[in-house]
Formats: C-alpha cells, sequence, structure tokens
C-alpha cells in the first residue's frame, strides 16, 4: 500500500497548536531527551541549567535560542549546523521548531538543543517563553535587510525581558554571500556589539560560511561559563526568619 504523504504545512500548523495548548497548560514544550533535562528546575526559570550529571552519551547539554526579524535565515543557518543542507524557499517558520545536534570540544562532548523562533510578531508571546531556561541566545539580522539590524535592539530587549541574565549572546549577520545587495556594512555591525560587549560574526547558510564557527564559538562560550561557575553541590545559603537561622531547601540550580 502506498503511504500517506504528509502535508509539512500542516505537521508545521499542528505543532504549532500543541505549543500553545501545553503553554495554556503552564509547560515550556520542550522534548525529554535524557534524564538530565529533568534537572533543570520549574520554580526558578531564569536559572539555566547545563547538564553537569554524569551521563554516557554527553557530557554537557545546552539549549540554544535562534532569534531575529522574519525571513533573515535563522532556520537555514539552523538546517546548515543540523543537517548540513540547504534550501532555497524554506518556509517560514510557525511558532518554534528545533534541531540537535552533539558537537566534540576540548574532550568534552556537548548535545546542542537549538530552538528556531518564528520572527513575526503574532507569535511573539509564544516564542517568548522559550527565553527562559537558554544558555545561549543568537541574534539573527540579514545584511542585505536594514531594519532586520536595526530591529536588533528590539531582540536585545526581549533578552533582557525574558532570559537569565548571564545568558550568553551573539549577533550574526546572515546572507553575507549577498555582497552586491549588502546595506549593513561589516564595520558598522562590529562597531554596534562592541558597545553592547557582545561577540559578532557574519555567515552565509547558502555556502557555510562562518556557520559551524558561529554555533562552536557559542558552545564554547557557554561551557567556558559553566566552568567557571561554583559546582551545584555547595552548600546552600541560610536565611535568618525570627532570629533562627533556617537552611534553605536545595534545588538543581543556585540562584
Amino acid at each position: 500500500k502506498r503511504k500517506a504523504q504528509v502535508n509539512p504545512t500542516n505537521e508545521a500548523v499542528f505543532r504549532f497548536l500543541r505549543a500553545i495548548l501545553l503553554i495554556f497548560r503552564g509547560k515550556a514544550p520542550t522534548p525529554d531527551l535524557s534524564p538530565a533535562t529533568s534537572h533543570q528546575s520549574p520554580a526558578n526559570p531564569r536559572s539555566p541549567l547545563s547538564s553537569l550529571e554524569m551521563n554516557p552519551e554527553y557530557d554537557y547539554l545546552f539549549k540554544l535560542l535562534l532569534i531575529g526579524d522574519s525571513g533573515v535565515g535563522k532556520s537555514c543557518l539552523l538546517l546548515r549546523f543540523a543537517d548540513d543542507s540547504y534550501i532555497e524557499s524554506y518556509i517560514s517558520t510557525i511558532g518554534v521548531d528545533f534541531k540537535i545536534r552533539t558537537v566534540e570540544q576540548d574532550g568534552k562532548t556537548i548535545k546542542l538543543q537549538i530552538w528556531d523562533t518564528a520572527g513575526q510578531e503574532r507569535f511573539r508571546t509564544i516564542t517568548s517563553s522559550y527565553y527562559r531556561g537558554a544558555h545561549g541566545i543568537i541574534i539573527v539580522y540579514d545584511v542585505t535587510d536594514e531594519e532586520s539590524f536595526n530591529n536588533v535592539k528590539q531582540w536585545l530587549s526581549e533578552i533582557d525581558r525574558y532570559a537569565s541574565d548571564n545568558v550568553n549572546k551573539l549577533l550574526v549577520g546572515n546572507k553575507c554571500d549577498l555582497a552586491d545587495n549588502r546595506a549593513v556594512s561589516y564595520d558598522t555591525a562590529k562597531a554596534f556589539a562592541d558597545e553592547i560587549g557582545i561577540p559578532f560574526m557574519e555567515t552565509s547558510a547558502k555556502d557555510s560560511t562562518n556557520v559551524e564557527q558561529a554555533f562552536m564559538a557559542m558552545a564554547a562560550s557557554i561551557k567556558n561559563r559553566m566552568a567557571s561557575q561554583p559546582a551545584n553541590n555547595t552548600r546552600p545559603p541560610t536565611v535568618q526568619i525570627r532570629g533562627q537561622p533556617v537552611q534553605q531547601k536545595g534545588g538543581c540550580c543556585s540562584s
């Protein structure tokens, strides 16, 4: 018997509606990848947690988020990095989507859970829930679209509003292969990134320029930050209640 073909648009709509349902139930829809993911504390969503527990498959589990205006190439960057492929007429993301890739870095195995968010305003309420718990956020603009670059400040405000205070950030100017259509110079974007204190890189999902480097640089910066933080098994702080020191219950994340 011939198998029924699944319409990718209908499948995307179904996943989007499922995401809305889960959010209304108070659950941000994240995949149950392994026992390590259950260590995230729902009571403190602004304290992201890497997988520092022993796991036979990987040493770290990092959640990354791709944000930026619609049409800047976020989905194409993810597709290039995760599957090493490129589709010229890629369907715009509806709500959110994700891919997973495991990489090796400095002798450590890192599993990257990369979330691709819709850039349209009507999906902003849905995608904002994905900022919580992210270890790194990549802000993408289109070097041929000055408006998408000007809107980076708005996306940074979204990060300040929803994400963890110490989340790693990376500014990416995509479509650098379209030199004849460039509207934002490298120097302009680099000066802006230096001013706000975040790294910057130009990429091309079409010809693979700096795509691997961008994601690997983000993974390295998160790993270095995690390595510099105190271990989770340190003694929890105490609070004074009516003059009596009371030990706070230890959670899986330190505040």
